[in-house]
């Protein structure tokens, strides 16, 4: 799969941000993904990446995933400075915040691609599916629960943490479900989303081998 923006001009300007569509935001995303995979990552002086995003930033892609350690946006996608946003929750769903800050990346700072990415064996889904309670988490958790009860099982099927095929199926149900949410509770990212001006797209990493898969 060939690089899309030439080799030497690894950090984004307006001028490459300009010639980047939805399409092709999506493709640069499972391009670095590969690199990551082959280890065949970009050399990328991030001292100087730091200089040239000091007066502005021009990123391609918006990207919401969890707050699970074993996830750095960046590095899975071979992504360097000013190249995305990333907003991460446990659980990766969107509120008001979130976004009012996706709005802000793709209406004002020009992102081409909203990816909204969960990954397998997922602590804040197991809890949802365990039906957690603990301070300000069972309230958080509550935002998972639509994708839990979204999941249809075959009867005698545990529906709880110790069954981490159900727990996938719902982490990837909750991508879905937070795609939709985003739709109906954002005019402003829908009315792009309808124009061809962004993409909205679900991706699920898995967390045993790194890999991508968009969906």
């Amino acid at each position: 799969m060939a690089t899309l923006i030439p080799s030497n001009e690894i950090t984004q300007t307006a001028d490459s941000q300009s010639v980047i569509n939805p399409s092709i935001a999506t493709q640069l995303l499972a391009e670095g993904n590969m690199r990551f995979l082959s280890g065949e990552v970009l050399n990328r002086d991030l001292h100087k990446q730091v200089k040239e995003t000091s007066t502005g930033q021009y990123p391609f892609a918006a990207i919401v995933s969890c707050i699970d350690s074993r996830i750095p946006t960046e590095v899975v996608f071979d992504q360097g400075i000013g190249d995305i946003f990333n907003a991460r929750v446990a659980g990766n769903f969107i509120n008001e915040d979130i976004l009012g800050s996706l709005e802000f990346a793709c209406k004002l700072a020009g992102s081409k691609v909203i990816v909204i990415m969960g990954h397998t064996s997922c602590g804040a889904v197991k809890g949802a599916c365990d039906h957690a309670k603990l301070g300000n988490l069972t309230q958080m958790l509550d935002k998972i629960m639509p994708a839990v009860d979204a999941v249809e099982t075959a009867p005698g099927v545990e529906r709880n943490s110790s069954n981490l095929d159900f727990v996938n199926e719902v982490a990837m149900k909750n991508v879905e479900l937070t795609i939709e949410n985003i739709k109906a509770q954002s005019p402003v990212l829908n009315e792009m989303l309808e124009n061809g001006e962004i993409d909205i797209v679900g991706a699920m990493y898995d967390v045993k081998s790194g890999a991508v898969s968009f969906t």
